[in-house]
């Protein structure tokens, strides 16, 4: 069996060395020659998959390390039979943290003695809205959560939802969404010049989902207006080609680098290997902690009379 692999997946080897021949290329410029004679493909998000990559091929299962899947024509591979996975909420642990950072930067630039003051409004609460959601309540602050067609999908059996609107009002607002431009709820440019409109001087608006969520040149001009919000962008319209003004215009601007972390990209390797042996019949022996470096610090012991909140922010 041969397997063709973006080279920048890590741990290709140690993963897939006992189900077939590794054969490593380069996602940014995989072409359909390149894939031709494989049997599994395992891509990142820098390699589009569909027809005109796969049509020809024996490839019978693809695998993306990656969250999301705007990259992969899914309904192609589909109709064609071939197997998928992603690798959902594989750097949700990741992201969460690079939230909390910021929350925290914003708490401190604020002149605020703790974080929980402020109302966070997280939208898309999937695998890292949800782990951000359960995490920001552990540590007291007021969550809302607005995710339309989990509300519609859940009912009353689901947790409590608010409307964007309402999310729109809160202090903080983070997005979390997967890019669709169609259904119902689509999320292409979820926040346009009208929603931009609404948020004010002392609200944050953090994206580190999907860049095209949010209209960047809507929110460039808003920028440009009194009364503006602060912006982190952790993604951007047209990567890797972002607008230079852009980044010049935002509080806080980081190259996507928000689920770049050791932890997510082997869980993401280890997701994909998971699936492939699943839809190969084979068990699955091999997990993401064997390969993991020990933390330097794993595990925190409180005293009685020690307060969590106060101790964590210490």
């Amino acid at each position: 069996m041969l397997i063709v692999a973006d080279e920048n997946i890590p741990l290709l080897e140690s993963f897939f060395t006992d189900i077939g021949e590794i054969r490593r290329v380069a996602g940014r410029h995989m072409t359909a020659d390149d894939v031709r004679d494989a049997d599994v493909l395992l891509v990142r998000s820098v390699t589009p998959v569909g027809p005109e990559l796969l049509e020809g091929s024996r490839v019978r299962f693809v695998g993306t390390a990656t969250i999301g899947t705007d990259h992969v024509d899914v309904d192609w591979l589909k109709e064609q039979g071939i197997g998928f996975s992603a690798a959902p909420g594989c750097n949700a642990n990741s992201v969460v943290e690079y939230v909390l950072s910021v929350l925290s930067l914003h708490a401190e630039r604020c002149g605020l003695a703790d974080g929980n003051e402020l109302s966070v409004g997280i939208v898309g609460v999937g695998n890292v809205g949800g782990c951000l959601a359960r995490r920001l309540q552990r540590l007291g602050f007021k969550v809302l959560l607005c995710d339309p067609p989990r509300a519609e999908a859940e009912g009353a059996e689901g947790p409590e939802f608010a409307s964007l609107e309402e999310v729109l009002k809160c202090d903080v607002i983070s997005l979390h969404t997967p890019l669709t431009r169609e259904g119902s709820h689509p999320t292409y440019h979820m926040l346009d010049e009208s929603r931009l409109s609404q948020l004010i001087s002392n609200q944050l608006l953090i994206n580190s989902g999907r860049g095209e969520v949010i209209d960047n040149q809507a929110l460039k001009a808003r920028l440009t207006q009194d009364n503006a919000p602060s912006v982190a962008l952790d993604v951007w319209e047209n990567e890797p080609g972002i607008d230079p003004e852009l980044v010049d215009a935002v509080w806080l601007a980081t190259p996507h680098i928000a689920g770049y972390s050791l932890e997510g990209k082997v869980r993401g390797t280890e997701m994909i290997y998971q699936a492939l042996s699943h839809y190969l019949g084979l068990p699955v022996r091999k997990k993401a902690g064997q390969y993991l470096p020990e933390p330097p610090l794993s595990k925190l012991t409180f005293t009685a009379t020690a307060d969590e909140q106060k101790a964590l922010r210490t």
